[in-house]
């Protein structure tokens, strides 16, 4: 149970004021008993009422005890004060206005309560549609910038065909020998098992000479598919192998799933 967003709702000081019905009655009694922060928040609220009331009756009239006889017949009855002119039932209906101006104080807290909650929740909705503008503003800028990179006139694009270990994939390569990066395009390779990854190769051809110029890593998380690696090597060619988690030292020839060599 969400104790903090059940004290939020209002429903303790409908509760004290004593608006609900049995039933929500028993149920409020019931967590109260179960959450001490719902019995402490309770207390609190009685504590406001109990102000409220006593500063909502501070200019009220007492009652003079003094004034109140007993006849003979065991009954009571109230002798008038002469000096102030008022009858003790004056007395009984101030405390009944300031029990019902408490009433009213507290319905005030409480609107007041739900309104700032409210006001709060506005507020959250309004920075998450802004963090929401400003990432999609970010992925629109990334996704121009990678545009311009791939459409230059230095890159190379490199296919990648399936090999043996995954004849079913494929792979690309945009290779720009100028910035010393590649993007690669890992649409066609599917998820790595777990404890695996995909190794990147740059290839010399003669003689065969890989070497590793990164990992595809965070590769179920990326959407897209598209990874930049830096590559300043004079590449002829790129493989793809899948490797244990933190790669390998050289390419692991049984896992190779993707080849292609620039020109081809």
């Amino acid at each position: 149970m969400d104790v903090s967003a059940y004290i939020a709702s209002g429903i303790l000081e409908l509760y004290v004021a004593g608006i609900l019905s049995e039933k929500e009655n028993r149920e409020v009694d019931r967590l109260a008993r179960k959450y001490p922060d719902i019995l402490s928040e309770i207390k609190a609220i009685e504590r406001v009422m109990l102000r409220m009331t006593k500063a909502a009756s501070l200019e009220m009239p007492q009652i003079d005890w003094a004034n109140i006889t007993t006849v003979e017949n065991d009954t009571l009855t109230f002798q008038p004060d002469r000096t102030s002119g008022k009858t003790p039932w004056i007395n009984y209906l101030g405390w009944a206005a300031a029990l019902l101006f408490a009433v009213g104080l507290l319905w005030v807290y409480v609107e007041n309560n739900r309104l700032q909650s409210e006001v709060q929740l506005t507020n959250q909705q309004k920075e998450t549609l802004e963090e929401q503008i400003l990432q999609a503003r970010a992925t629109l800028h990334n996704t121009t910038t990678i545009f311009e990179e791939l459409r230059a006139q230095s890159v190379i694009t490199v296919v990648l065909n399936g090999q043996t270990a995954a004849p079913e994939t494929f792979a690309k390569a945009y290779w720009n020998p100028t910035t010393q990066s590649v993007y690669i395009d890992a649409l066609g390779l599917p998820d790595p098992p777990p404890g695996f990854t995909y190794q990147v190769w740059s290839l010399q051809l003669d003689p065969l000479t890989p070497t590793s110029i990164g990992l595809l890593e965070d590769f179920s998380s990326n959407e897209n598919r598209l990874f930049q690696l830096p590559n300043p090597n004079p590449s002829e060619g790129f493989g793809i192998t899948l490797e244990p988690e933190g790669g390998s030292d050289s390419p692991t020839s049984e896992q190779l799933y993707t080849l292609g060599t620039v020109g081809s």
